[in-house]
């Protein structure tokens, strides 16, 4: 399961079991959470939408949440521009009006739906909504992760295949990427057990990190909706908290050699839990910020020797 280590069988990707009174769904050597999205609606997609704009406005960098009425004065505004740090914000603000605006429009459509008028899918407004969300995620590379590490395309990207797939593609696609997410968990999880069990003061946090990892791929997989969330979640937290608050007793006194390497050490764990924190959160992988940890970490285990 999402919860536990790789799967080491030979299963087919797609194959479904129940395990232990869980549905999943197996994926590149996980069993994770599954979902039954079989009938989705227009409406269920527009909810869908609305609950991923939420998150990708709430993770990426502030100021970009442009309301969609503001679109065509945001995209005089980019298009007059030159300068290229400043064109790439204005480009990121420019995403955000019509990620908002394909909303507005979605809106529109559903509620119409709702009302009893049948919209075809050949409507000028789906295609004017198509369009939006279409050149929003052209945009996508405009857009940073709030701590400004590295962009999140396919987390920004979203929005557009829920309205652009049927549920059945969408959300294999989505089982594939946290499948390609906890993998990454459990390579930065593999990667601090190797830091913390270099220096003596630092291995209790080995277990913290065992129970770190387990929780976060549970919380990856879990959907906000799903009612597991209010015993998984704060599982999460409390492992979270557990691990942040640890302090090393630190190595013996009179080395100065030790102190420094426990410290530096102490940081990068700091550091990789963040990174696995903010991995469980946008539940999509992270190569940037993933393999400039893995550098790091390679050349604090090269000091040692």
């Amino acid at each position: 399961m999402g919860n536990s280590a790789r799967d080491k069988t030979v299963v087919a990707n797609g194959t479904q079991r129940t395990i232990k009174g869980k549905a999943c769904v197996y994926y590149d050597g996980y069993w994770i959470r599954r979902y039954d999205y079989s009938s989705a609606s227009i409406s269920d997609k527009k909810r869908t939408i609305d609950s991923l704009t939420r998150r990708v406005f709430h993770h990426l960098e502030p100021g970009i949440n442009t309301p969609g009425y503001r679109l065509e004065m945001i995209r005089a505004i980019y298009d007059a521009e030159h300068d290229p740090a400043r064109k790439r914000v204005k480009g990121a603000m420019l995403a955000g009006a019509l990620l908002n605006r394909g909303r507005d429009i979605l809106t529109r459509i559903v509620e119409l739906d709702e009302c009893g008028v049948e919209i075809h899918v050949d409507n000028e407004l789906l295609a004017m909504c198509g369009n939006c969300f279409t050149e929003a995620m052209a945009l996508g590379r405009n857009i940073r992760l709030a701590s400004g590490e590295e962009g999140l395309e396919e987390l920004w990207g979203e929005p557009f295949r829920v309205f652009s797939l049927p549920a059945e593609d969408f959300y294999r696609g989505r089982y594939i990427k946290l499948a390609q997410t906890m993998s990454q968990i459990d390579a930065l999880t593999g990667v601090m057990q190797r830091i913390a069990g270099s220096l003596k003061p630092l291995r209790p946090a080995r277990r913290m990190l065992r129970a770190l990892c387990a929780s976060a791929k549970e919380a990856c997989e879990t959907l906000r909706t799903d009612p597991a969330i209010f015993s998984i979640w704060p599982e999460f937290v409390a492992c979270k908290e557990a691990f942040e608050s640890f302090h090393s007793p630190g190595p013996a006194p009179g080395s100065k050699r030790a102190a420094a390497r426990c410290q530096q050490a102490l940081a990068l764990l700091r550091e990789g839990g963040s990174l696995l924190v903010q991995l469980t959160m946008v539940r999509v992988t992270m190569p940037v910020s993933v393999r400039r940890f893995m550098e790091k970490s390679e050349d604090f285990f090269a000091s040692l020797q």
